[in-house]
């Protein structure tokens, strides 16, 4: 019996150990392509992707896309503008586990504190520098300068910010192991959500008072 309980363990170590990578990002493929069929969806309701497009109806700019050739809008409060090309926006991407986004910043604009719940993250200087970093889960800040030819990584689900360190655009570009790796904003998520969080979660969760948290709630950059 004791024999038959170490083979037992031995094999679900060994099959977890296999299975260890499959978790690591979105699910692995089981053909060529699977590019998404976006007219064959009715209702709100989607399991984990899109339906794939039949091979026969299938062309090449259905893994093309020149979105990140333009500059975003950085006329914001932020000073900051994100254009992701995921597989809303390219329907080749479905199933590959991979997408890309250009952030463009004006100068001393900030990419705010986020999240990416389903990738991660790295990012590749094209333009000018940043201050980067990430926090852990054991309340660690990790952070440096990234300069032009650099990159960086910030681990999955953690939450990250970049920063412009100079007084001219900067630009770079970020790639996900994910093909919809989804993004939330601490700001938003605290000061802008829909029904409103309760100002006294706020104000205990910061130590301030109700006044401050509603000056905060009122003067928080919009969603763009």
């Amino acid at each position: 019996m004791a024999n038959l309980l170490a083979v037992l363990l031995s094999a679900c170590t060994a099959l977890l150990a296999l299975a260890a990578p499959l978790l690591a990002g979105d699910p692995e493929m089981l053909q060529d392509f699977c590019v998404a069929e976006y007219k064959s969806l009715e209702g709100p309701l989607r399991v984990n992707g899109f339906p794939c497009k039949r091979p026969e109806n299938v062309m090449a700019n259905d893994f093309f896309s020149d979105v990140l050739s333009l500059p975003g809008n950085t006329g914001n409060p932020v000073g900051s503008a994100v254009t992701a090309v995921n597989v809303d926006k390219l329907p080749g991407l479905n199933t590959l586990g991979m997408s890309i986004s250009r952030v463009d910043y004006a100068p001393w604009g900030v990419n705010p504190p986020h999240t990416h719940p389903r990738a991660t993250e790295i990012i590749f200087m094209v333009e000018g520098s940043l201050t980067v970093g990430f926090v852990t889960t054991a309340g660690n800040l990790f952070t440096r300068t990234v300069c032009k030819g650099e990159l960086f990584v910030f681990p999955h689900g953690l939450v990250h910010f970049q920063r412009n360190n100079g007084g001219t655009p900067a630009m770079a570009i970020s790639a996900f192991n994910s093909q919809l790796p989804g993004i939330q904003s601490v700001a938003v998520s605290l000061s802008r959500v829909s029904p409103s969080m309760p100002t006294d979660v706020l104000a205990r969760a910061f130590q301030i008072n109700a006044g401050m948290v509603e000056a905060v709630n009122s003067n928080s950059a919009p969603m763009y």
